[in-house]
């Protein structure tokens, strides 16, 4: 006869006086390291639904090789009086082309402002009507935003937008084969200024500085996606800065299709001209 509290073999058991098998214990772990893989996996890819570099929910273009002396300003939630006029200035000034993301309700506000970006040589995208986070819009939703957008800078400049970046850079499985099949290309970044944040100019620099190796789509902003006439002066004079500094160790400036020009294997899509 087996000995109290312990359980014969064939039941597997540890000793357990609550009459809890091995097999409970087994099933119980699987379980809990289940249920944490699947919790990890849940964690990994919302990360990624945001984080500006992944391909994880689709193909995008982020910039060069690190290292390459290049350097591809980039701008969003304009146009946004006064300010884009003023960083227009100070890219005339120092002769550095750029990109601008553009929203579809702030172009019909000001399309002069879009012409004006258009008319300096500067390359506009589409950012989107209303900058809803696309990781819960409806594919209906997401083709209804970027079909306005593009209708309104094709409006304002007389050319239809093939480069599109989502707002916040939220995406989800799926986001980026509605802008394929509206014939656009996902540009994200690898540099984030933090501008719509900063107290000062001096702060966006510090930021651009830590991350710049070379090679990299720089974000920016010479809006504000809650209203127009968002206060952007701290952008437009580090943007000065920033080029003079970067042209002076030799990196070149360059707009985001130039850039993709640059990368082997990579076409500027769609027959679209490079500006």
């Amino acid at each position: 006869m087996p000995r109290r509290g312990v359980q014969k073999r064939g039941n597997r058991s540890l000793g357990n006086s609550s009459g809890e098998t091995e097999e409970d214990r087994i099933i119980a772990m699987i379980g809990y390291v289940a249920g944490a893989l699947a919790a990890a996996a849940a964690t990994f890819a919302g990360v990624h639904t945001m984080v500006p570099w992944s391909q994880l929910y689709g193909e995008n273009f982020n910039g060069l090789q690190e290292g390459l002396k290049v350097l591809a300003l980039t701008y969003d939630d304009g146009p946004n009086d006064p300010w884009t006029m003023r960083l227009l200035e100070v890219l005339d000034q120092h002769q550095a082309p750029a990109t601008f993301f553009m929203l579809g309700e702030r172009v019909r506000q000001r399309p002069e402002i879009a012409r004006a970006v258009y008319a300096a040589g500067h390359a506009i995208g589409n950012h989107s009507l209303t900058h809803p986070n696309l990781i819960f819009a409806s594919d209906a939703k997401l083709r209804q935003e970027l079909e306005e957008t593009s209708k309104a800078i094709e409006e304002a400049t007389g050319e239809r937008p093939f480069l599109f970046r989502p707002p916040f850079g939220g995406r989800r499985l799926g986001t980026f084969k509605v802008v394929e099949e509206l014939k656009m290309f996902p540009v994200m970044w690898r540099v984030t200024c933090f501008d719509w944040a900063a107290k000062s100019h001096e702060e966006i620099l510090k930021h651009a500085r830590r991350q710049i190796a070379g090679g990299e789509i720089v974000l920016l902003h010479d809006g504000g996606h809650l209203r127009m006439g968002e206060d952007r002066s701290h952008t437009v004079k580090a943007t000065g800065e920033l080029i003079r500094e970067y042209k002076d160790k030799g990196y070149l400036f360059t707009t985001v299709p130039e850039m993709m020009q640059m990368r082997p294997g990579v076409q500027v899509p769609f027959g679209s001209s490079a500006r």
